[in-house]
Formats: C-alpha cells, structure tokens, sequence
C-alpha cells in the first residue's frame, strides 16, 4: 500500500521494500536446500544474498521511478552480481521487477502486475537476454529450430530476437511451461499473491514466517529449478518430503541439512518467497 507519491505506509519507499524482501528471505531458515542464515554452500554464502540484495538495489530504485521492467531487471543483476558468487537472486529479481513497477502505480494486484507484464516490450526482452551476460543461469537447452534465441548467447540473441518481434512477455510465455518464475509472468503472480496473504496471516518473527511459506510453496508443486539441476523425480520427491514436514512427519531441519548436503536447491520456491515477502510488505507487513 503506497501513497501518491510512491512511498508505503512504513515509510519506506517501494525500492527499500524490495531490497528487504530479499533479505528477509534469506534470512528464514530452516528453507530445505537453500542458503539461509544457518546454512550455506561451499561457493554460495548468506553472505553473497546480503550483498546481492544490496547491490539490486539501484535497478530496483529504477522500477520504482518507472523506468523500462527490462532494463531496471539488468540493472538489478548487474549491481546482485557484484559479489564473489555470481548469480544469488536472480529468479527473484526478475519477479520484483514488474512487482515494484506495479506497487509504485499504485496497482499492485494481480490484474495491475499482468498489465505490467504484457506491456513490455522488444527492447526489455533485449536487456533480459543481456542480465545473462553477468551471471551464469540455470537453464535448459532451447527446443529445436530455437538455438538462435537461446538465452545463454545473451546480446548476440537481440537480432533473432528482434527478427521475430518478442516482448519480454512473450519470452516468459514460451519459458512458462518449464520456469516458475516464467509462469508467474503469464499467470497474474499467483501463487506470489497467495504465499503473501499466507504471510500476513501468520503470525511470529517474519523470517520464520517465510520459511513456513517456503515449506508450503515446495509442497504445492515441484520446483523448476531442481527439476533443471536434477530431475522430476527428484522434485516430486522434494515435494513430497516438504508436504512431509507439514505433516509433522519429518523435520525441517534435519532435512535442510540433508538436502544442502546432496546439492538439492529449490531456488524457483526461494524467489517466489521473496516476492510474496515484497508484497505482504506492500500491504503493511510490520517488520
């Protein structure tokens, strides 16, 4: 909830929102598989998320005032990549983009981000393909007959890409059945809207609030990105062993551990976390 003048009710502005969503996500622990503050990998510390969120925080700051999505998306990575671990954020960035540009207008809903969403354009489609020239991504080989518009090719993408005029929507719309985050885009943020009212709803220190939401996201579907590291059949067993947790029947904890320690990171469910923090914090989550 924001005043005409783009600063929520807290006092803090749309940008700082973001910027603490991230850093409150990071900081729910226990998220089975993913760095947290207990918890980190041998390349990839909480450390590296601290300064990711705070390096973004100029591409947020340029949503915010209503700049392009796309380019205040590269903006964002290319200020998160600056730390020693290259990519920590940036699934959730690509989310928070149209999340902050829809709060500052005040439409922060999900009719008013999916207007956000198919706005874009051909030139925010490019400087998506460009935020790949500064971290390395998790991706999956393109279908055939679509090697030109690989994403891993970053600049050298933007003539196919611009041949076949693709917004950024469009990009997300062909991503969508194999990327959660890509499936937000074309689906009105659903399931970030849903998490951010379970947010609300409970009660407690808000990190511990985002790691039940963690919990209950992996349970509800498998977790693209595992599925792009791994396999489906390690994704539904994640999510079978989450809905575990729920349960009561296995531990959050012991779990966490053992995931960290066969390199099991459902990092699609921690994105969707930070951005349904960003919104319940819109909505005036008090933290």
């Amino acid at each position: 909830m924001v005043h005409p003048g783009g600063v929520p009710v807290t006092g803090r502005s749309v940008a700082q929102n973001a910027e603490l969503a991230l850093l409150l996500e990071v900081t729910g622990t226990p998220k089975p598989g993913n760095v947290d503050r207990e918890r980190d990998y041998d390349d990839l510390r909480f450390e590296h998320f601290m300064a990711g969120a705070v390096g973004a925080r100029p591409g947020l700051e340029l949503a915010a005032d209503g700049e392009r999505v796309g380019h205040a998306f590269e903006r964002a990575v290319a200020g998160m990549a600056d730390q020693s671990a290259g990519n920590t954020q940036f699934g959730a960035l690509l989310l928070l983009a149209p999340l902050v540009a829809a709060s500052n207008e005040d439409a922060l809903s999900p009719d008013g981000v999916d207007a956000v969403a198919r706005a874009t354009t051909v030139a925010d489609a490019a400087d998506f393909y460009r935020a790949f020239e500064h971290v390395s991504v998790a991706v999956e080989d393109p279908p055939e007959g679509l090697e030109p518009l690989d994403v891993r090719r970053g600049s050298d993408a933007i003539p196919a890409l611009e041949a076949r005029d693709l917004t950024l929507f469009d990009v997300m719309e062909r991503s969508a059945p194999v990327d959660g985050v890509a499936a937000e885009w074309v689906g009105q943020f659903e399931r970030v809207f849903d998490a951010a009212e379970s947010i609300l709803a409970d009660t407690g220190p808000v990190p511990d609030r985002a790691a039940r939401a963690f919990l209950e996201l992996l349970a509800a579907e498998p977790d693209t990105f595992v599925v792009k590291r791994q396999d489906n059949a390690t994704a539904e067993e994640v999510q079978r062993r989450a809905q575990a947790v729920l349960d009561g029947e296995e531990d959050a904890t012991e779990l966490a551990a053992e995931f960290v320690e066969r390199d099991i990171n459902p990092g699609t469910t921690a994105d969707l976390v930070a951005g349904a923090l960003f919104v319940a914090l819109d909505r005036g989550l008090v933290v």
